[in-house]
């Protein structure tokens, strides 16, 4: 070995001769690399090829076309746009009163240049008729045919329509309708029949129900038998893909917004104007979004932790296996020693071998990821809802990905390589293990690593608002809890002297051997510490979420509405859910309609008003009240801020707001107050009188518990007025309707429910009122299989069906804890099960004697299940105990800023509620898992694959 050129080429030569005959050990740590890296180049490589270029996009909004033109509603009045065309606003100043009001059409044609070949783009909604029922879909009418339209979406099957009576649509349409191309089709309402001649997809779009007609074919004729029936239309708006001799440039953009235009134009997206070249930039509020200097540093900070800690995880799994292999060659060593190596060359022919699998698992990884990609890719298209512009490979960021497996590999075998170099070459040849002195300074750093972290994490729990602080400072005690392990492993030795011959030979074996046993023990323990800390805030969070719960309704009821206009649907709805549900009772319930019947609740389309309880001038509260003669004054501005508190906790003031809507108020019988689990005798004989029940006191006359109360309501037809009125705090005009009312004691759980009125009393006093849907009790809770058989039928009727099922509150992280408890299992059966073989290839020679002094044959295979328990139990143990400082201080954190929050609320007269509290919890589910199943699991893991009979040899003078 003359130079280092010549002494590395040997290093990796011998280190590859290595890794081939030891297949087993080399795939271990080749996998435990290899995959992470696998798992990035893919996502990497996915995440480049969704991420469409310019041109991609623009072929796949306006395909062929040079200009896409959209009507902002502003009734042709000059606006100003950004240069993409996603931002608009008016041209005129915010605070100008001659400001145009929306909704108002433009004439788009007029602002385009002259000579400009145009092609109209008309969509809309409607229900058609399926297999199953009716689907809301959206209709375009688009002339498919035409060459601007190349790219906007891609024929699959059959052709574009060609005659006013044909329709194309979308192969997600056609897979849920369950139609096929030569199927007809037909929409609600409409006498007129189509027949699907092709079906196409929107690349930008590939979850999208579309169907495509001709020009003229369905919108225009649908909407007037629509209008003729009383019905909402199919709400169709135009937009024109143009195509103009040199182009759409911003000038020209510029010019059509001066005209009412918004522009989205290939050659300004392609070469975008100057930010000084676009007026609204110069509006607050707008410009470009890029994230500040402080957030991206805060992300690269996140990604480089994650990544550093996964090196770390993999170093600590992977470098034992390292120890292995040179345990294993510790005699070749030795020889490289007695011909004239020094110690830098024993380092490099480990180093070498961390090189090689690096190497390997770069190459493979990467490989695999990128033929993962290729093969999954329809798929993935499938899942991110869009095709990608085809595969982005950028060989720099996966040549820096691959760097970081050979960095892995090279840093997972620097431990070893440095104790092997250390081992005098007689040790070496003989087998002698040597003298193993402990390294004193290495816990020091830990412990002030891990009083610096907590000192962080309290601070940042208790005093910053900065959260990453917490975070910072935990992981910094964790990696203070790695650095003393081996010192915490010898503390565990103290306790052997109690065990019986196995664990105790296991025990001592892994304190005398600390250089393997404490990075497998730390492995476990940063696996183990990540899972407790997500489990125990997870598990916090929980009981507070359960605490916190609101019901919508008693435990199995279920509710219906509609909210559609006409309530025509509701029998069809109301049939499925007693056709798939155990219902015991139903109460039908309808509301009340100002206007036209057929108005959706809260519209405000022409003919649409709107019903509003009339609140008493005495129980209106002090802070939401306006004041006529300055109704702008806020509360701030009328009261201190001890008045503000003190009213936030008035009666008055309750539910933040004084108007009941239609949705809260409900004609219906007694059954209601069934459903709704109300036991009240007088709220039930007040419905069969005819008398409205309250469960709002504000709205009574004379707030007062029981019968003889009266309520008012006011059905509002000119709804600018109403507004006008409620700013400056005045009775919305309108017809005032006025019912006896019984008023239910404030004990009374009524859910959403402010006040039931019978319908024969709705009827006498001249409201109309349509279906709006129903409450059921259910004999037992909805199975699964019931929901989702519900689900599927109320889908295919088309109709817009608000569902709700009371199930009482359910753990959204039920699926997660039981994730991170099987990875950190994982983890752990895998570092102990290294650590393990490491302790069989130092411990044959102890094997071999006991073998040789007649020990049976059990006492082996019992011995490798208690070394690798023990490791599993120490790194467990550990783990558990780092990982719940970060779950504290998170807690800390959030309810300081909660209680800031509830502080806040109640200086502005809103009333928060109960005082915040956060408890803290700790999963014993996940802690009994841990600290029994996964050591026990390991333990017997271990006893089973090893051999109860090894070769019997002659044992080597020591």
């Amino acid at each position: 070995m003359k130079n280092w050129y010549h002494s590395w080429w040997a290093a990796i030569r011998i280190a590859r001769r290595d890794a081939w005959r030891s297949k087993g050990r080399s795939s271990l740590v080749l996998a435990m690399i290899a995959l992470p890296i696998l798992g990035v180049s893919a996502a990497n490589v996915t995440l480049r090829s969704s991420d469409v270029s310019t041109e991609q996009k623009i072929e796949i909004t306006m395909g062929a076309a040079d200009a896409l033109v959209t009507d902002p509603g502003m009734g042709g009045e000059p606006v100003l746009q950004t240069p993409d065309g996603e931002g608009y606003t008016s041209a005129k100043e915010e605070s100008d009163p001659s400001l145009p009001g929306e909704g108002r059409s433009a004439n788009i044609k007029k602002a385009l240049p002259a000579g400009a070949k145009v092609l109209a783009d008309r969509s809309g909604n409607a229900k058609l008729r399926t297999k199953h029922g009716l689907l809301g879909t959206e209709v375009r009418e688009l002339d498919a045919a035409d060459p601007m339209v190349k790219g906007l979406l891609t024929v699959l099957q059959g052709r574009p329509a060609q005659k006013p009576d044909e329709v194309m649509v979308t192969t997600h349409f056609l897979k849920e309708s369950k139609l096929k191309v030569g199927s007809k089709l037909s929409a609600r309402g409409f006498d007129r029949e189509y027949r699907i001649v092709g079906s196409y997809e929107l690349p930008g779009a590939l979850e999208t129900g579309q169907v495509t007609l001709l020009p003229g074919a369905f919108l225009t004729a649908f909407d007037k038998a629509q209008e003729k029936a009383g019905l909402r239309g199919s709400g169709s708006s135009t937009s024109y893909l143009v195509d103009v001799d040199g182009g759409f440039t911003w000038n020209m953009v510029q010019e059509a917004n001066a005209k009412g235009a918004v522009i989205s134009s290939r050659a300004v997206l392609l070469d975008p104007p100057s930010k000084s070249e676009v007026p609204i930039y110069e509006r607050d509020g707008w410009g470009t979004f890029d994230m500040s200097t402080a957030g991206q540093a805060t992300a690269i900070a996140a990604i480089a932790t994650v990544a550093g800690l996964a090196i770390l995880e993999i170093c600590l799994l992977a470098g034992p296996a390292f120890a292995v292999g040179a345990r294993r060659s510790r005699r070749q060593l030795g020889l490289v020693g007695a011909n004239g190596g020094d110690r830098s060359h024993i380092r490099a022919i480990v180093l070498a071998g961390g090189l090689v699998i690096g190497v390997a698992a770069a190459i493979i990884g990467t490989a695999l990821g990128l033929l993962l990609t290729f093969a999954l890719q329809s798929t993935l298209e499938e899942w991110m809802g869009a095709r990608f512009g085809g595969l982005d490979i950028r060989p720099l960021e996966l040549l820096g990905i691959a760097l970081l497996a050979v960095f892995t590999g090279v840093m997972a075998a620097l431990v070893p390589a440095i104790t092997s170099s250390r081992q005098s070459v007689l040790s070496s040849l003989t087998g002698r293990r040597g003298v193993r002195k402990s390294n004193r300074v290495l816990p020091l750093i830990g412990l002030v690593a891990i009083l610096i972290g907590g000192a962080i994490a309290l601070y940042g729990s208790t005093v910053s608002e900065e959260v990453t602080l917490v975070g910072a400072g935990s992981g910094l005690a964790e990696l203070g809890i790695i650095a003393l392990t081996p010192a915490l492993v010898g503390l565990f030795g103290r306790v052997g002297r109690f065990m019986p011959l196995s664990p105790r030979l296991a025990l001592r074996d892994a304190v005398r051997n600390r250089g393997r046993t404490a990075p497998a023990v730390a492995a476990v323990l940063a696996a183990v510490a990540g899972t407790v800390a997500v489990a125990t805030y997870a598990a916090s969070d929980d009981a507070q979420m359960r605490a916190q719960y609101e019901p919508q309704l008693p435990t199995g009821a279920v509710s219906l509405q509609l909210h559609e206009g006409g309530g025509r649907d509701v029998p069809l709805a109301r049939a499925a859910v007693v056709r798939n549900l155990p219902v015991d009772v139903q109460a039908d319930v309808a509301r009340i309609v100002v206007g036209n019947i057929n108005c959706e609740m809260y519209s405000y389309a022409k003919g649409c008003g709107e019903m509003q309880l009339l609140l008493p001038p005495a129980h209106e509260c002090p802070l939401w009240k306006v004041d006529p003669a300055n109704p702008e004054a806020s509360a701030e501005e009328k009261f201190s801020k001890a008045e503000r508190r003190k009213l936030s906790k008035d009666w008055r003031c309750a539910n933040g707001g004084p108007w009941g809507g239609s949705d809260s108020v409900l004609v219906g019988d007694h059954k209601l107050l069934t459903v709704l689990g109300i036991k009240d005798a007088a709220a039930e004989r007040a419905l069969k009188e005819g008398k409205v029940v309250s469960f709002d006191r504000r709205f009574i006359e004379s707030g007062k518990v029981g019968p003889g109360g009266k309520v008012k309501m006011t059905l509002i037809t000119d709804r600018e007025a109403s507004e006008k009125a409620r700013q400056e705090g005045k009775q919305p005009p309108g017809e005032v309707k006025t019912f006896d009312a019984y008023q239910a004691p404030q004990s009374t759980k009524s859910y959403t429910v402010m006040m039931i009125i019978p319908p024969a009393t709705a009827k006498a006093s001249g409201l109309t009122t349509v279906p709006f849907g129903s409450y059921f009790t259910t004999e037992k809770s909805p199975s699964s299989e019931q929901k989702q058989r519900l689900d599927g039928q109320l889908d295919r009727t088309g109709t817009d069906v608000a569902l709700y099922i009371e199930d009482g509150y359910k753990s959204p992280n039920d699926i997660v804890l039981l994730s991170l408890t099987i990875f950190a299992g994982l983890i752990t059966i895998g570092a102990a099960g290294i650590a393990t073989g490491l302790a069989q290839a130092d411990a044959e020679a102890d094997l071999k004697t006991l073998a040789a002094v007649g020990a049976p044959p059990r006492v082996r295979r019992t011995l490798s299940g208690f070394q690798c328990g023990v490791v599993a139990v120490m790194g467990v143990v550990l783990g558990s105990a780092a990982g719940i400082l970060p779950a504290i201080g998170l807690r800390l954190a959030e309810e300081r800023q909660q209680m800031k929050w509830y502080q806040e609320g109640l200086d502005s007269g809103f009333d928060p509620g109960s005082v915040p509290h956060l408890p803290l919890v700790l999963p014993w589910d996940t802690f009994l898992l841990l600290l029994v199943a996964v050591p026990l699991g390991a333990a017997l893991l271990a006893a089973l694959v090893t051999r109860s009979r090894g070769a019997l040899a002659r044992r080597e003078a020591t």
